[in-house]
């Protein structure tokens, strides 16, 4: 009879292959199911990293064709697309090898196959080779199994004129036109990519503003610079109908004006993921979801003794990072270890857009909303002097605080390497720190991150270069 594991994990992405390694560091005996062909869930092979190779790729093609204002003559520079799918493979490979090798270094035993709860401590597993169930005895189990796009009732994904996240990563050519439906992080990276190598893009969002979930100030000076490259926005409308067009596709949608129909080669449905939370034996257990989802405690315990749940099938941020913290959190409390519950006002929000979209912390409504008296201060990137260098000066900073006690509550970027430079800010929360300590902290210049000294200094009402 096998030995009985301290731990099995149902999923292999950022949350479940995280969580597998921190076992192993941790002396568990450990084993992780995953159904796809590799680890490394949805964030590696289907969102995450695929995504942001092609946003590298569009970038770096429209820098290049700017290169002349920068005294580099560069003649007719053209997007190759083929070689730019092939080094988002390459780039998606490596990261999969990388996560096979973090299993064997901490002796994580790695079954490939659907996994399924079916009794207190047992796990069976459908291997995908040759079909044959094997159970694993554990004494804990965490469920990982992440999500899957999801699409409106009236608009049927079909992979050829009407695509979801998945199979566009998977287009043979770039589309002459196309229409993205839904305008949230997903969403505003693929207009972005397709806007830069060429296509004709149009946003679709119900609500009134992009990156519904972001801070106001920074939708709008993100519309602002959509419309600058020319990106077409509908927002607060509504679509009635998805059917084919002379163009492709024709999308009908109730709009602030009326009634309106746009066309275009391709669609993109973008509004969203919902919880893989079939299939997992769920049925087995005394585990009842709540709109979809998997119910927790604050380190990450179901209604079920000793299994767990992280990542997209809880409520909360399906973000590749709060699964990975939320899968050491679990692990570490079934070791034993002191633990401490996840701050989810803490969560940074990053969108790889161009210009790039990040924010942690409360934005300003939030933060009244919940009885701050609050400040605030907005400086300009174009005020950044290594963003004028790269002609790059156009963005944004928002600093929240709130008066009394001087805690800066939320920050919020829209701008170039916005994503990179919000560390700083991540850091500022977990401290508690002040936006005078935030001001008053010698930044290096010229440097792009001298926009968060400005912005604390802005908000204090103390500022120099504007």
């Amino acid at each position: 009879m096998a030995d009985i594991l301290d731990v099995v994990i149902i999923g292999s992405g950022p949350g479940g292959y995280v969580a597998a390694i921190r076992a192993g560091q941790l002396g568990l005996k450990t084993a992780i199911v995953e159904r796809d062909k590799r680890l490394g869930g949805t964030c590696l092979h289907r969102g995450c990293i695929p995504t942001k190779s092609l946003l590298w790729t569009a970038e770096l093609f429209a820098h290049i064709q700017e290169a002349a204002e920068f005294g580099i003559d560069l003649k007719s520079p053209a997007i190759n697309w083929a070689a730019a799918m092939k080094h988002k493979t390459k780039v998606v490979t490596a990261g999969a090898n990388g996560i096979d090798y973090l299993m064997k270094k901490n002796k994580v035993q790695v079954l490939k196959g659907q996994g399924r709860i079916v009794g207190k401590g047992k796990v069976e597993v459908t291997l995908t080779e040759g079909g044959a169930k094997q159970t694993l005895e554990t004494k804990n189990i965490v469920i990982a199994t992440g999500s899957v796009p999801k699409s409106l009732p009236n608009v049927k994904v079909d992979h050829k004129a009407v695509y979801n996240s998945d199979s566009i990563l998977e287009i043979a050519e770039i589309p002459k036109s196309i229409i993205v439906l839904g305008a949230g992080a997903v969403g505003c990276e693929f207009a972005s990519v397709f806007n830069h190598v060429g296509s004709e893009t149009t946003l679709v969002e119900y609500f009134p503003h992009l990156l519904p979930i972001e801070d106001e100030e920074a939708s709008k000076e993100l519309e602002k610079q959509f419309k600058r490259r020319k990106i077409g926005l509908e927002l607060s409308a509504r679509v009635e109908k998805v059917e084919p067009g002379g163009k492709g596709v024709k999308v009908t949608m109730t709009t602030p004006s009326g009634p309106k129909t746009i066309e275009a080669q391709i669609l993109l449905s973008a509004v969203g993921r919902a919880p893989v939370t079939e299939d997992v034996g769920l049925e087995k257990t005394n585990i009842k979801l709540e709109k979809g989802f998997i119910p927790v405690d604050d380190f990450m315990r179901t209604t079920e003794p000793h299994v767990y749940a992280i990542g997209d099938v809880i409520p909360g941020p399906m973000l590749a990072h709060v699964a990975s913290a939320e899968g050491v959190l679990a692990v570490e409390h079934i070791a034993g270890k002191e633990v401490h519950p996840i701050n989810y006002d803490h969560t940074p929000s990053a969108t790889y857009c161009y210009p790039e979209v990040a924010s942690v912390g409360l934005t300003e409504k939030k933060a009244k909303e919940r009885g701050y008296d609050v400040k605030t201060g907005i400086f300009p990137f174009s005020a950044i002097t290594k963003a004028k260098i790269s002609e790059e000066g156009f963005g944004m900073i928002k600093v929240v605080s709130e008066k009394k006690y001087d805690e800066v509550l939320g920050v919020h970027m829209v701008g170039p390497h916005a994503t990179e430079l919000l560390a700083e800010a991540c850091i500022a929360l977990r401290l508690e720190t002040t936006t005078e300590e935030l001001g008053r902290t010698m930044h290096a210049h010229p440097t792009l991150s001298e926009i968060m000294k400005e912005g604390a200094e802005m908000t204090l009402g103390t500022p120099i270069h504007v």
